[in-house]
């Protein structure tokens, strides 16, 4: 792994397909939403504007990884 990919890894999830795409992010989140069986939803989302806001969501967890975990995942 180049340390360029590397980089790039740490901010944004990365999907090799079997076609050889790479699908980033929020893509790649929808991609995998369609292999696990939500086939309608992961095509809706694809759509403009919905794409959209899927991106903007990934960003904006992305970005605070540690928050949303300390919230999300922390012990009752």
């Amino acid at each position: 792994m180049t340390p360029e990919l590397r980089q790039a890894c740490e901010r944004a999830l990365h999907v090799l397909t079997s076609a050889g795409e790479t699908l980033k992010a929020g893509r790649g989140m929808l991609f995998i939403l369609e292999q696990i069986g939500c086939r309608r939803l992961a095509r809706l989302l694809r759509l403009p504007p919905f794409v959209w806001g899927v991106e903007l969501g990934y960003r904006i967890v992305a970005s605070n990884r540690t928050a949303f975990s300390r919230v999300l995942f922390r012990n009752s």
